[in-house]
């Protein structure tokens, strides 16, 4: 695919989730389909007709086990958020029909137990999980987000460790 027939793509409706604790640390889940570090938090795309909240908390339940009573709602990103995938990226994820993401974030405390997150669930995308600071999950995440990430946690900041 040329940068020109790349550029003219859609973005695909996306949520993110950033899920803290009480001490203001956020989940960081290990991608599972990575080999290399690929740290990032909760994220998935908004089916049809469904509101981007309702988005965010399916996804955080169908990656972490973690259910909408285990969260306290804190905050929603002011704006939508972009990234573009790298160019040997497009064309191969979401099978060649989008250029990237356009994501809501939404950011919930964790209200549970450690133990009741579960991130062997229907279909696992993660393989390992932990608590980090906001630069350690900066620090984590893969490069073409590594800017998504930066706004996020600039737009919560106030609320993180």
């Amino acid at each position: 695919m040329t940068p020109d027939e790349a550029a003219r793509l859609p973005y695909r409706p996306c949520v993110g989730v950033m899920l803290i604790n009480d001490a203001g640390l956020i989940f960081a889940g290990q991608r599972k389909d990575s080999e290399v570090a690929a740290w990032q938090m909760p994220q998935g795309g908004i089916d049809d007709g469904e509101k981007p909240r309702k988005a965010a908390l399916r996804e955080l339940w169908e990656e972490t086990g973690v259910t909408g009573d285990l969260v306290e709602f804190i905050a929603k990103s002011p704006d939508w958020v972009t990234y573009d995938l790298p160019s040997e990226l497009v064309g191969r994820i979401w099978g060649g029909r989008y250029r990237g993401q356009k994501q809501r974030w939404f950011l919930f405390r964790f209200t549970g137990r450690d133990e009741q997150i579960d991130i062997a669930t229907e279909h696992p995308e993660f393989s390992e999980w932990k608590w980090v600071t906001a630069d350690e999950m900066i620090g984590a995440i893969v490069p073409f987000k590594r800017a998504v990430y930066e706004e996020v946690i600039a737009a919560f900041r106030s609320h993180l460790a």
